[in-house]
């Protein structure tokens, strides 16, 4: 019944019921993830790494990205084993090239885990690039052995890929510069390449864009 300030008390939730009398709690559960935190936060960082991947043309199937959470714990487990989540690709159009994603433990990045990875890794030869998905520190010397790869290494914080930032409807289209524009724009800003730390770019690019550098035209989904 509608009252004098027009609110109709037929609408009120009693008993701990909601609208159109269904249970509050069946009406919350929907939002509540019971699973475990890393669990989640793998998914998480997974998925984003795979929607990077295929913004840079490698071969990802769309039905990996799609991967619900309940489906990826069915696969891998509420406390998945680090070691199950590599992602190893070719290049859509250059199968040549093939990436590699290997994700770290929690504990420090040491030398030594940096061996280790390298001494799994089947057909080195082949491989074009390496990305390390980290969840701690990494070593001063570690860094220095990863410097020593004969392929592109870059070292992402799994809490920098819990969310897509290129999804956000604020976030502006970053495209790659040809070697002509960036001699150009190296030229303007006196600036030598390798100033420009590339495995840094996912975090700088939460910046507003007036406060973003003018090289992240060059952004991490778009790296060959």
């Amino acid at each position: 019944m509608e009252d004098g300030n027009g609110y109709d008390s037929s609408m009120e939730m009693e008993g701990g019921n909601g609208y159109n009398g269904e249970p509050t709690e069946s009406c919350l559960s929907g939002f509540v993830d019971n699973g475990s935190r890393d669990s989640l936060r793998y998914y998480l960082s997974r998925r984003t790494v795979l929607e990077m991947l295929k913004d840079r043309g490698y071969a990802v199937a769309l039905s990996e990205i799609n991967l619900s959470v309940q489906d990826f714990r069915a696969i891998y487990g509420q406390d998945p084993d680090v070691d199950r989540l590599r992602i190893s690709i070719s290049h859509q159009s250059d199968p040549s090239k093939r990436i590699l994603v290997v994700f770290c433990g929690p504990g420090i990045v040491k030398v030594n885990v940096i061996r280790s990875i390298i001494s799994q890794i089947v057909n080195r030869d082949t491989l074009t690039g390496l990305i390390l998905i980290l969840q701690n520190q990494i070593t001063s010397q570690a860094t220095k052995a990863v410097g020593l790869f004969q392929f592109k290494v870059e070292m992402f914080q799994i809490t920098d890929l819990l969310v897509n930032i290129t999804k956000h409807v604020l976030k502006p289209k970053h495209q790659v510069l040809t070697d002509q524009e960036k001699e150009k724009l190296l030229k303007k800003y006196s600036i030598e390449e390798k100033q420009h730390n590339r495995h840094h770019c996912w975090t700088t690019t939460k910046q507003s864009p007036s406060l973003q550098p003018p090289w992240l035209n060059n952004h991490p989904h778009n790296y060959p």
